[in-house]
C-alpha cells in the first residue's frame, strides 16, 4: 500500500465532507447522503485489492 492511497483517501474524505455539509445546508439531504456513499463506494473499491491480498497471505500463512 503505497502513501499516494492514503492521500487518495484523504482527499475524497475531504471532498466528500464539504459537499455533504454544503448540501446539507442547502436542504438536500438527500443528495448530500448519495454522496457519502459514492465517496464511501469509491473508496472501497480502492480497498477492496489489498484487502484480498491480505486474505490470501493469512491462508498462505497458515496453509488452510
Amino acid at each position: 500500500m503505497g502513501v499516494s492511497l492514503i492521500f487518495k483517501i484523504a482527499a475524497v474524505g475531504i471532498l466528500v465532507t464539504i459537499l455533504s455539509q454544503v448540501l446539507k445546508h442547502s436542504g438536500r439531504e438527500e443528495q448530500s447522503f448519495l454522496v457519502s456513499l459514492a465517496g464511501l463506494i469509491l473508496v472501497l473499491t480502492w480497498i477492496v485489492p489489498y484487502i484480498y491480498d491480505l486474505f490470501m497471505t493469512i491462508q498462505d500463512l497458515f496453509a488452510i
